[in-house]
């Protein structure tokens, strides 16, 4: 009897425990303890060598740094023009690609090969196209009687154009989602509305929307945390210019950190990041109605 519960007890506690353990691990190793020692770096003079505690000498610096706003206030314009950009197309792609036709899976796949291609790949990819000089994109404009434009070397241009290339290499992994989202609607609830008289504008606005509605929120999460991280694509684009018209707040954090050997005051701007990133992801929880997806 004793030995039945001691296999009880092996199988039901203990035995689940060593399946998460290497997860746990490997988790604590590369978000956990770094998380830690970015905080503490925080107040800290790290330069890679010699340390001493500052206490929050870091955090009052950051007030008066003007290059450290102006990246946060780049990052924030890039996040409002990006997510909403990549929710529309991302569940357009979708809304289309979960039809039945014939070259069904053809078309995914080539929406979702862009979001295999390294970022820093990407950028240079996009470097070329958008070239003034060499570009393709301006050697088309200029065959169809089009002036050049100067896509990475004026402000406006280059801001649009990281736009675009973000667009490009982010909208196939959330056209998946959203595509998992609509096949899980019954059609049931289609074929009951059509009978009903509903035309494909209602059912989308009466069936699809609302009932994608976990879907919308995860995929607003997601790309919102991931519109703040923005780094390689851009740095190998635009390398944060002309000037710092695209320099967001990760390649600031880059070359604070590594470029001027600052990283406990690099470490201080990841942690306000990191502050940001956590107030808009709990203000979309609040206004999803505490985030039940």
């Amino acid at each position: 009897m004793k030995n039945n519960s001691k296999k009880y007890y092996l199988q039901q506690k203990a035995i689940p425990y060593l399946f998460i353990l290497p997860n746990v691990l490997i988790f604590s190793t590369f978000v956990i303890i770094p998380a830690f020692f970015g905080v503490l770096y925080s107040f800290t003079n790290f330069d890679g060598l010699s340390m001493k505690f500052v206490g929050i000498k870091n955090y009052i610096a950051l007030l008066d740094d003007t290059d450290f706003w102006n990246s946060i206030k780049l990052t924030i314009i890039f996040v409002v023009i990006v997510v909403p950009g990549i929710y529309v197309f991302s569940l357009f792609l979708g809304m289309i690609l979960s039809k039945e036709f014939r070259t069904k899976g053809l078309f995914r796949a080539i929406f979702y090969w862009p979001t295999m291609i390294s970022p820093i790949i990407a950028g240079l990819a996009w470097k070329w196209l958008l070239s003034e000089n060499i570009g393709i994109v301006n050697y088309l404009l200029v065959l169809f009687g089009f002036h050049k434009i100067a896509w990475l070397t004026n402000s406006v241009n280059a801001n649009i154009s990281v736009v675009i290339a973000t667009l490009w290499s982010r909208v196939g992994f959330y056209m998946v989602i959203f595509i998992a989202g609509i096949q899980s609607i019954p059609t049931s609830y289609y074929e009951a509305a059509y009978i009903d008289g509903a035309n494909n504008f209602q059912a989308f606005f009466r069936i699809t929307l609302p009932l994608l509605k976990p879907t919308s929120f995860l995929v607003i999460v997601l790309s919102v945390i991931d519109a703040f991280k923005s780094f390689p694509l851009v740095l190998s684009l635009t390398g944060g210019g002309p000037g710092t018209d695209t320099t967001y707040i990760v390649q600031y954090i880059y070359q604070t950190g590594f470029q001027k050997s600052e990283l406990g005051y690099a470490s201080a701007m990841s942690v306000i990041l990191f502050i940001i990133i956590g107030f808009f992801t709990i203000l979309q929880f609040r206004l999803n109605k505490g985030g039940a997806i």
